[in-house]
């Protein structure tokens, strides 16, 4: 049973989300509510550029620190919550204080107040942004997974810049309010409450574990903290030597802030472009501008390219939405059109994709690098890797609201003044051309990008292989190369004599396993995962009943493992469709978990669900548990339901190491697998007929079946065993011959393909199923 977490529930991504929404709101108010102080406050350009610029330097300092004091939190609500709800009241209060900004002060008096409020609302922002994004990161450790788990936080963020950009409207109405000071004074404060109450949503529903007695984490203190910039600097270097990385904080560099530094124009294009300079006849069109373009994102290009990303690869997908978007920045130098404002929706759908897609695959793909780095270093460093991203993003940020009232000096605009020909066009061409050449660039650094999802799942499985290292010693007398011909001297080395000719083709072997599988089998493991769940997600009766719909024609039996979080609803399903069920409860060194486990497999026995009831699979194998131990779980069942057949399924050799085994036993169900042990598809089923043999030896006339046995059609090959859609179908219709002549009731493994096994058994392990993980049949 694997631990790894993969599938999220989606009210926890929900509330992810609005986290999201606050993230995003602040930061798009702010960029609206900006224009005041230029419009309505007197602020010079360069003035403007100085309040966007040293903020966001101050921000990208801080950002590092609160990224190391956050990894090596330790407290009992885990490493990130608590900042989250601080820095949701910082940025709340903060927010609110520095737009009460009065006409009658002095504008140097106006400059200095906003000042020191934008530095208290962005240290926190930093309390709140980093551990809130690392919260993310560390969600799954599914790589489609962390895509949706972006995909609708990104969803959920959009709606700020449909929202916020409705500010203008308000602001300017004199229905509404005198004049844009008088406006942002007061829809600072709504803005400020609501999201800081959408800030703490993730502090209070997003789950995580203590770190209370973490002990790999460094000690926080005075010295430390003082002293982490050293180590900040090491982490910089270290994160920096994946290439991967680097290509991602120097793409979204690009494109994020060349947009960044040309945003603030678009109210001033519509303005002075479209409509001469006249803010009334403007009217809505520049919040059309911006929220027109977050709903395309929002309801267009977000699910979009969370679909390129599962069809085409994060990379690939990154390449198309940004070369559509370059698409969209030409079309909208020629579609601002002086009175047809309307013209410039055309564009948006395609100018929607940069941005739109930017953070739902950066985020996504971030979190695959954090896996690389801890494969790299040992330590899990979401907190680090955030701030460094994040840096890269708002110092570029920075530099782009310098840059911003730069450019509009440079070319001689002016805002709320008759501005020339000029300027309007200089301001245009660099509205188009700065993105698009931020675009290009970017494209050009991200061809290179290769953390593909292949690697994805091997650096997973890998990590997960170290991980369960360190808990305790692997067991290498199972599946180990050959183990058979160390216990006995076989009598077979060729084909057995049901085996269809070694040199069969394809089409006549794809033939013969449609026949056999019509024809029908004695039984098939049944599994329930679907992909991207993972063992330890709950399990609806809709999807087992669904998967058992596709089986139930072509076998009598069905096999489960476990008897919780849903699986329990197995045999009940099996039953409704006239299957007999073979009920396993799943037996390791959990104690806890044995005791639900137990209950919930006497409890469906005894409702006449279970034909022959499993206590345990493969533990001595695993070596979790003491022979007495398991023997002392097979009594408590058969005391308990003394009219069903208990059993326990393991390693064939176990059987004949353990006679106990053999003697407490109902019925003998022994795993039976050549593939493992390097056999060669030709001498497959000789070999499965000798294991069954040495079982049936020593069973004392007890039944023995063959409780699993498969070869997968694809993933690494094991010695002389070789993965393959030829060899598959060969061994199913071999080991269907081998059955009905020896009259041997086999359990086929298995039904469906289990995505979630590569992070256990690498790519072969998720390759046994006889339909595929999307539930087609594969032959």
């Amino acid at each position: 049973m694997s631990s790894a977490k993969s599938k999220v529930h989606f009210g926890q991504k929900v509330a992810f989300g609005l986290g999201m929404l606050a993230n995003q709101m602040f930061p798009a108010a702010l960029g609206i509510f900006m224009v005041v102080l230029v419009q309505n406050l007197g602020f010079p350009t360069w003035m403007w550029g100085i309040l966007f610029f040293l903020p966001r330097v101050f921000d990208s300092i801080t950002d590092p620190i609160m990224g190391f004091i956050s990894d090596n939190t330790r407290s009992v609500w885990g490493r990130r919550r608590q900042y989250v709800f601080i820095g949701a009241i910082v940025m709340g209060v903060s927010f609110a204080l520095m737009w009460q900004l009065y006409e009658v002060d002095s504008l140097s008096y106006n400059f200095t107040y906003f000042l020191f409020w934008s530095l208290v609302f962005y240290l926190g922002l930093t309390i709140f942004s980093v551990p809130y994004v690392a919260m993310g990161y560390e969600m799954s450790d599914d790589f489609h997974e962390r895509t949706d788990i972006m995909a609708v936080a990104q969803w959920i963020g959009q709606w700020a810049w449909v929202i916020a950009p409705w500010f203008w409207v308000i602001m300017y109405d004199p229905e509404w309010f005198e004049n844009g000071a008088v406006a942002t004074r007061t829809i600072a404060i709504w803005v400020a409450v609501v999201c800081a109450i959408l800030a703490m949503v993730p502090a209070f529903f997003v789950k995580s574990r203590s770190t209370k007695d973490d002990e790999s984490l460094t000690p926080l203190t005075l010295k430390t903290i003082g002293g982490s910039l050293k180590q900040i600097i090491e982490n910089f270097k270290e994160a920096f030597k994946i290439d991967d990385f680097k290509r991602l904080c120097y793409s979204t560099f690009l494109i994020f802030n060349a947009f960044n530094t040309v945003a603030g124009f678009s109210f001033f294009i519509v303005v002075y472009y479209l409509f001469a300079g006249d803010a009334n006849a403007a009217g809505i069109w520049p919040t059309l501008l911006g929220s027109i373009g977050a709903l395309v994102t929002t309801f267009l290009v977000i699910p979009i390219v969370a679909r390129m990303s599962k069809t085409l690869g994060k990379k690939k997908a990154f390449l198309w939405s940004q070369g559509i978007s370059v698409v969209g920045y030409i079309m909208l130098w020629f579609l601002f059109i002086p009175g047809k404002p309307y013209m410039f929706l055309f564009a948006l759908p395609f100018f929607s994709f940069g941005i739109g897609s930017l953070f739902t695959l950066m985020m996504s793909m971030t979190s695959d690098v954090i896996d690389v780095d801890e494969l790299n270093t040992g330590k899990r460093r979401e907190g680090v890797f955030g701030a460094i991203y994040w840096w890269m993003v708002k110092f570029g940020f920075a530099i782009a609201g310098l840059l911003t009232g730069g450019i509009m000096f440079v070319v001689g605009f002016v805002p709320d003044a008759v501005n020339t020909e000029a300027s309007i066009t200089g301001i245009r061409l660099f509205y188009s051309g700065l993105p698009i050449l931020g675009t290009l660039g970017a494209m050009y650094i991200m061809r290179n990008y290769d953390l593909t999802e292949k690697k994805a799942e091997l650096i997973s499985a890998q990590l997960a292989q170290r991980k369960r290292d360190k808990l305790k010693p692997v067991s290498s007398s199972f599946y180990a190369l050959n183990k058979l011909e160390t216990l006995v001297s076989l009598n077979a080395t060729g084909t057995y004599p049901t085996d269809v000719n070694p040199n069969i083709s394809e089409s006549e072997v794809q033939i013969q396993f449609r026949s056999h599988l019509n024809a029908g089998v004695y039984g098939i493991c049944f599994s329930p995962y679907k992909e991207r769940q993972n063992v330890g997600d709950q399990l609806t009766g809709t999807q087992i009943d669904e998967r058992m719909e596709i089986i139930a024609p072509y076998t009598q039996w069905v096999r489960s493992f476990s008897c919780t979080e849903g699986n329990e609803l197995i045999p009940v399903s099996a039953k409704s469709k006239g299957l007999k069920s073979v009920a396993g409860a799943w037996i390791s060194n959990d104690k806890n978990r044995n005791e639900l486990e137990i209950q919930g497999l006497i409890s469906q026995a005894k409702k006449g669900m279970v034909d022959i009831a499993v206590v345990g699979n493969e533990v001595l194998l695993r070596g979790e548990l003491s022979l007495d131990e398991i023997l002392g779980y097979i009594q408590r069942v058969k005391d308990e339901v003394p009219n069903v057949q208990v059993a326990y399924v393991d390693a064939y050799y176990q059987f004949v190491q353990h006679p106990q085994l053999i003697d407490e036993c109902d019925v003998i169900l022994a795993n039976c697998y050549p593939f493992w042990e390097g056999c060669d598809i030709d001498r497959a089923t000789a070999y499965l007929d000798q294991m069954h043999q040495m079982v049936a030896e020593v069973s004392n006339g007890k039944p023995v079946l063959v409780a699993e046995t498969g070869w997968p059609n694809l993933g690494e090959i094991n010695q002389n065993a070789v993965p393959s859609k030829v060899n598959a179908m060969k061994y199913f219709v071999n080991v269907m011959n081998w059955s009905k002549d020896k009259g041997v009731n086999t359990f086929y493994f298995s039904s469906f393909d289990e995505s979630w096994k590569i992070r256990q058994e690498g790519e072969v392990g998720a390759r046994w199923g006889i339909w595929d993980k999307n539930e087609n049949l594969k032959y």
